[in-house]
């Protein structure tokens, strides 16, 4: 008889396949569709009301709980949802002058209920609008602080998580659907067509997630480790650079994503998006899913943990109990590029204000002629989408992390530090975390690129 088959013990939760740790824990994902179906009507009535009381959504949330709704935002083209996932004071300070703040539903996303980011969102927002709770909803996995804080609030709507569904794979669940419903995607085809890949997904032959894993996985045996990701004017390669370097990341290995580079090169292969249309969104989801596991098991890692992801949250603690963060320019660009080797790549690791994203094009510029692949990720985000890859996988990233003055601070209430600090103490903490590890690492100014 012959040996069960990769596919085979994916759907059979056999943990052996990877590490045998704890993965089978953690595959809900693979039958979430299933799951979800029951609640489409739940969700479409909590949609259809708030549509009726509101004029505008902003997510509070990280990584795993923002980014599929910041694809399906961009893919569905709709601009009164908006996704909040930075501490920049600017940024904060813009939502509550640019909307209307009795007219728009907070949604406080986060899977374990106690992200310091999401929190202090939550808490500055609840504070500006009188704390009124019928204009909050969350989405938390049960028995999270956030749980019961939404309980006790009142918020008018508390959806679960699935403690056995990570977060970089939780799209298809409630913090990808109720999103999802805000922005008026239909659920029934969404999840009809992701289901339809489910069920492909679980075939031997013409299996689009194994097939997609196994290129990804032979691609890494064969040192083309930079997976460049097809652009999509949904962005879906900022879900997907998530997941692919928060799963591989690790024990001194990774896939290294890189949205929208080419993929000509020794060290490259290509990233094949699917996305005819925004429906296909739910399909996509979860080939990538699979062919991420598969991917792991080819590696030879567990791609469920994030081991490596708490370093940085660690270090900016201790930066906040000291006080204020010293963010001062560190080292030189042009010898820091000058240390490039085959096989390496750029990160710029941004902690500025989102609205200025476009004036680190010239960073870019110059990172390019290097010949390597470049990647660039707007602080905090990227802590929780690339930044175990950072710490976790090789040793090859040439990292510039650049700060921008914060102006003046928006305070966080309960807390003695305010955003600005806060967004400050992250680089601080990630740059320390980074140096910790090894890492060739510089710091530079926004307002000094030219």
């Amino acid at each position: 008889m012959s040996s069960p088959s990769v596919v085979q013990r994916i759907w059979e939760y056999d943990a052996s396949l990877w590490t045998g740790t704890d993965e089978d824990q953690w595959l809900g994902w693979l039958d979430v569709v299933e799951r979800m179906r029951p609640h489409l009507g739940e969700l479409a009535a909590f949609a259809e009301a708030a549509g009726e009381q509101f004029d505008h959504t902003v997510l509070l949330g990280m990584g795993g709980s923002s980014l599929a709704p910041e694809v399906l935002r961009r893919a569905f083209e709709v601009e009164s949802f908006h996704v909040l996932d930075t501490t920049h004071p600017a940024a904060i300070r813009r939502v509550g002058e640019e909307l209307d703040l009795e007219r728009t539903l907070f949604l406080v996303s986060s899977k374990s209920g106690s992200t310091l980011e999401t929190r202090s969102q939550l808490e500055h927002f609840w504070q500006l609008t009188g704390g009124r709770g019928a204009q909050f909803a969350a989405i938390s996995d049960p028995g999270s602080d956030l749980d019961a804080l939404a309980v006790e609030r009142g918020f008018r709507a508390v959806f679960a998580g699935e403690p056995q569904i990570g977060g970089r794979y939780s799209a298809l669940s409630m913090f990808g659907l109720v999103p999802a419903a805000l922005i008026g995607v239909d659920l029934e085809r969404f999840l009809a067509r992701a289901d339809e890949t489910v069920v492909a997904c679980r075939i031997d032959d013409g299996n689009p997630g194994y097939e997609l894993g196994l290129r990804l996985g032979e691609g890494w045996q064969a040192d083309r480790d930079k997976v460049c990701i097809d652009a999509s004017p949904s962005g879906f390669g900022l879900w997907a650079e998530q997941l692919l370097a928060e799963s591989t990341g690790k024990d001194g290995k990774g896939l290294v994503p890189a949205p929208g580079e080419p993929p000509e090169g020794a060290d490259r292969q290509r990233g094949e998006v699917l996305l005819d249309s925004p429906d296909e969104l739910g399909s996509e989801f979860f080939r990538w899913e699979f062919a991420t596991a598969v991917a792991g098991h080819l590696l030879g890692i567990n791609p469920f943990d994030q081991p490596d992801v708490q370093a940085a949250k660690d270090k900016t603690n201790e930066v906040l109990e000291r006080g204020e963060a010293d963010v001062a320019p560190r080292g030189s660009l042009d010898e820091l590029l000058a240390e490039v080797r085959p096989g390496d790549y750029v990160a710029i690791l941004a902690f500025v204000d989102p609205a200025r994203e476009a004036e680190l094009e010239p960073l870019v510029e110059r990172a390019h002629e290097t010949g390597c692949v470049v990647t660039t990720g707007l602080g905090p985000r990227f802590l929780h989408s690339t930044g175990q890859l950072h710490k976790g996988g090789p040793n090859t990233g040439l990292f510039i992390q650049v700060v921008d003055e914060v102006g003046d601070d928006v305070p966080i209430p309960g807390r003695d530090f305010g955003f600005g600090r806060l967004i400050q103490a992250q680089a601080a903490g990630d740059l320390a975390a980074l140096e910790e590890r090894g890492r060739r690492v510089i710091r530079l100014r926004l307002e000094d690129l030219v």
